[in-house]
């Protein structure tokens, strides 16, 4: 199905372009229990993801590959929604991160014939993937109900996290064309002392209060009620294996998209952030503003 960038997304098609998210996998404890929730709430379908044998699989809507689901390698880590970065080249992509001042958790390596992966995170330590497409080009459909159609990084200093972000993926952010699916936002004392910076991924619905008694009837558990946001309004959730995530439902007419933010901000060079970093010392949280969850109102 073409989307609004005009590439089509999963097996085959046209390849995202650069900075565009192209994909978002959930690593959970039980599988199984996560068909059951994600195949309810949003009217997925399952298949075993290609070469994967019978671990991760790939959520469908109407036979189009919109997500995924994979077991947890390690108990320890996380229960997490992760969204992937589409790049054509994701070796030369993490040495960018490195020189901006991010890290590479896990260098660019090869899925089978799908593409290569790459698990990254930023100087504040919210963790993003990257993914370089052979086969497999992502989404097949996104921008609908039960589909992504939007990120949000929730991360304690914006000016920076613009600035690393438009150095990676300025056309994709900021260019003249640019129609963006990821935004910025304040994390403001509504949110746990020890919440780290992170990216939440939303899913598409029509209608909201409805898939919120879905949520909860299936033992999830809704973290923040509907707020409006200048690209529609959104509600915080948790599965039933505690992966976090978000339900926006677009106003009438309005799209899914915002504008992009701060289009006049200059791009900042990887040596220009870490000098004013190093001036400035460790970044201060920002002044809690009235908004509170809100702040992808102003900030995204």
């Amino acid at each position: 199905m073409a989307d609004e960038t005009g590439a089509d997304g999963g097996v085959g098609g046209a390849v995202y372009a650069e900075g565009v998210p192209c994909w978002v996998d959930a690593q959970l404890p039980d599988v199984e229990a996560g068909k059951r929730f994600y195949g309810e709430l949003f009217g997925w379908t399952f298949k075993v993801a290609p070469g994967d044998g019978a671990h991760e699989v790939w959520a469908h809507i109407e036979g189009a590959p919109v997500a995924a689901l994979a077991p947890k390698p390690d108990g320890r880590l996380p229960t997490v929604w992760t969204v992937h970065f589409a790049t054509p080249d994701a070796f030369a992509l993490t040495a960018r991160i490195t020189a901006a001042g991010g890290q590479v958790i896990t260098p660019p390596t090869p899925v089978g014939t799908l593409g290569t992966a790459a698990l990254a995170t930023d100087p504040e330590n919210a963790v993003f993937g990257l993914w370089q497409a052979d086969t497999h080009h992502g989404f097949a459909r996104r921008h609908e109900s039960g589909t992504f159609v939007w990120a949000e990084l929730y991360t304690r200093d914006t000016k920076a996290a613009n600035s690393f972000y438009a150095h990676l993926f300025h056309d994709a952010l900021f260019g003249p064309d640019a129609a963006p699916d990821f935004g910025r936002a304040t994390l403001t004392d509504i949110f746990p002392a020890e919440m780290p910076p992170h990216f939440l991924v939303h899913f598409g619905t029509d209608d909201c209060e409805a898939a919120l008694g879905t949520v909860s009837r299936l033992g999830g558990r809704v973290q923040v009620p509907p707020f409006d946001t200048s690209y529609g309004s959104v509600a915080v959730v948790t599965d039933n294996q505690g992966a976090s995530f978000a339900l926006l439902r677009r106003r009438d007419g309005d799209g899914w998209r915002e504008a992009p933010q701060e289009t006049e901000q200059a791009e900042q060079r990887p040596e220009e952030l870490r000098e004013q970093r190093d001036e400035e010392g460790e970044s201060e949280a920002p002044a809690a503003g009235a908004r509170g969850a809100r702040g992808a109102e102003d900030d995204g």
